[in-house]
């Protein structure tokens, strides 16, 4: 199998990348600023099954056709361009509601459960990170590469995991003192529209 020596590089990279700012910890910080560190963590969740999908897709070699077909790749961006737009006319429309103490989640755990799985899937780039990422520190010597690809997408999202909750509980924890404020979370309703757009646009003029 894969060599320690091997491992230990392929997951400080990993945390690396999980701390780079992007679509995906942008996500998971406007969530939990907004509705608490739980909230976050069920988006996080969501995420992470989505790299599930993906480390899958990879091993089975699905990947390759969204990075070899444009309407394949375009069809399931623009979804996800979608998705985000109307997330942000979500968060734009959202009323202000004055939270005192422990105010139970505007939106179930599982729906937030959802929509990190659906924001991940729906960003091709992902499986296209993962194809060219992950093979790198698979060795067919060693063995089947699909199992390495499994291992090395778990340790991926083992790393996602670590710093996406590190995010969760910071960004929870301030959001719970400024949601006491219907001023400031009106400004936080649409700093977390204006992400969802931008993420939106970037998605849709994404290319291959």
């Amino acid at each position: 199998m894969i060599p320690i020596e091997t491992l230990i590089p392929f997951f400080a990279a990993s945390l690396l990348l999980a701390l780079a700012p992007g679509p995906d910890n942008l996500f998971v910080l406007t969530q939990s600023a907004l509705r608490g560190k739980i909230a976050g963590l069920m988006v996080m969740l969501g995420l992470c099954t989505g790299l599930v999908v993906h480390s899958t897709a990879v091993a089975m070699g699905v990947a390759v056709i969204f990075q070899t077909s444009a309407a394949a790749f375009s069809a399931l961006k623009f979804i996800g361009a979608g998705y985000l737009a109307y997330l942000a006319y979500q968060a734009f429309t959202s009323k202000t509601v004055l939270i005192q103490g422990e105010a139970p989640p505007r939106i179930s755990l599982g729906k937030l459960y959802f929509r990190g799985i659906l924001m991940n899937i729906t960003n091709p780039k992902v499986s296209i990170f993962f194809l060219a990422f992950l093979p790198q520190f698979a060795d067919p010597a060693r063995g089947r590469v699909s199992i390495q690809i499994f291992l090395l997408g778990g340790l991926f999202i083992l790393a996602t995991l670590m710093i996406f909750s590190s995010i969760a509980f910071l960004a929870g924890a301030l959001g719970r003192r400024l949601n006491r404020s219907p001023r400031i979370q009106s400004i936080m309703n649409k700093t977390a529209g204006t992400v969802f757009l931008g993420l939106a646009l970037k998605l849709a003029v994404a290319k291959r």
